[in-house]
């Protein structure tokens, strides 16, 4: 119902917002950008409380998705199902999203760049596991696409490998084959491109051991002398 603005009070644990009283009674939140335009004293209409709360449930949403991506990057999709599960209701979701897109907040472009760009920093997978990835946080398949184009994964395969191979080390050439294989086919990387990185492995392993050969045969040469 119709009231009058009995206080407007900064919130202590959240200062960028305040509490609007009417008639003496808590009647909704704002923040301070839209507080700023009331006053004491003013008689509101019923509409416009209305139209005030709705505000307050779009500023509260906003707040929380930002929350929630202080703690990383995330998309759209994703803030939107935990803006769904703390209640808020959809057209508030709605008008947050819009804000935090227009702000560069919510990006999936950016996103999906990132989600790659850490998997290929420390856990490197193959396009059919960033695919599925990407799919179960919400991103269209076109962005998915743009942002794998350029994804050399012979490479992410063969440094994916590495992170174990120290396994394997000990291993015959076939066990050591069989453990590779399984284990990148986990990652999401097809078949040539775990054979391409199993060569380069073995590559390197022979160039390593004749290497090492080598010193020896040395250290026995001067030994011998």
């Amino acid at each position: 119902m119709a009231g009058r603005i009995t206080a407007i009070r900064v919130q202590q644990r959240n200062p960028d917002r305040a509490n609007v009283y009417i008639d003496g009674e808590f009647a909704f939140g704002l923040e301070l950008i839209e507080a700023a335009k009331l006053s004491n004293g003013q008689v509101l209409r019923d509409e416009e409380i209305a139209a005030l709360r709705v505000i307050d449930e779009i500023g509260r949403a906003r707040e929380a998705a930002l929350t929630l991506l202080a703690h990383r990057p995330r998309s759209k999709s994703e803030v939107v199902q935990r803006l769904r599960k703390h209640g808020y209701p959809e057209p508030a979701i709605d008008a947050a999203m819009e804000r935090l897109e227009q702000a560069g907040f919510v990006d999936d472009l950016a996103f999906a760049e990132y989600w790659v760009r850490n998997r290929e920093q420390f856990r490197p997978r193959g396009r059919y596991a960033l695919r599925q990835e990407l799919r179960q946080k919400g991103v269209e398949s076109s962005v998915i696409e743009r942002v794998l184009q350029d994804l050399d994964e012979s490479d992410s395969a063969y440094r994916a490998a590495m992170q174990q191979a120290a396994q394997w080390s000990r291993l015959d050439e076939a066990s050591a084959h069989r453990k590779c294989s399984s284990f990148l086919q986990r990652r999401g990387f097809g078949y040539e491109v775990i054979q391409e990185a199993w060569a380069r492995i073995q590559a390197e392993r022979t160039t390593d051991d004749s290497s090492l050969e080598e010193s020896e045969d040395a250290i026995r040469w001067d030994r011998e002398r």
